[in-house]
């Protein structure tokens, strides 16, 4: 199985900054597309962002321009430096990861989610 562990969600002022990271783990092949997640109190999940293992990324305009997502495929990590943040961009942020990989059975593609990260931005 592919394991994602987030880390570096917290409590952030207004116009502050946050860097999230995400390991995955397990008899990985290759990643094929990396990315982010959130869901806001209410509000279905949403992409933030999308990195694929050549480095092409992916934005929606709520974003653009104010995060930025990269990623280590040595370390099979994905990171999303966030700035200028704002209220809106409080969430539980998600990892997501899909690629082909060693698991009972044979090698298989999977997609994988992490547990969630809290951002807080507070006004």
């Amino acid at each position: 199985q592919v394991q994602l562990v987030e880390s570096g969600g917290g409590l952030v002022q207004a116009g502050g900054s946050l860097r999230l990271s995400c390991a995955a783990s397990g008899r990985l092949l290759f990643i094929n597309m990396m990315g982010w997640y959130r869901q806001a109190p209410g509000k279905q999940r949403e992409l933030v962002a999308h990195i694929t293992s050549g480095g092409s990324t992916n934005y929606p305009d709520s974003v653009k321009g104010r995060f930025t997502i990269s990623r280590d495929n040595a370390k099979n990590t994905v990171y999303l430096q966030m700035i200028s943040l704002k209220p809106e961009d409080t969430a539980v942020y998600y990892c997501y990861a899909g690629g082909r990989a060693l698991i009972p059975g044979g090698l298989r593609d999977f997609e994988s989610w992490g547990q969630g990260t809290q951002v807080i931005v507070s006004s």
